[in-house]
């Protein structure tokens, strides 16, 4: 896995909608592995913590979670 080929998406304050995980779904799909960075206004709006955000957005997307780093999700598919 090469750094350039992978996508990152930037989870804001609108929180995980359903065109969120679409878009991820998609990428996973196109490339295989997708980034998800979770911001500070993301966070701070939801009230929960990050591993619980992680198992979320994890539970939502067809794919694996293949690494948590700080606020970062990588899936894989």
């Amino acid at each position: 896995m090469s750094a350039k080929n992978v996508v990152t998406i930037n989870v804001g304050k609108n929180g995980v909608t359903e065109s969120l995980i679409n878009e991820i779904n998609l990428l996973l799909e196109k490339r295989g592995t997708v980034r998800v960075k979770m911001l500070r206004n993301f966070r701070e709006s939801s009230g929960k913590h990050k591993k619980e955000l992680a198992e979320e957005i994890a539970s939502k997307v067809k794919g694996k979670l293949v690494d948590f780093r700080g606020f970062v999700l990588t899936f894989e598919r």
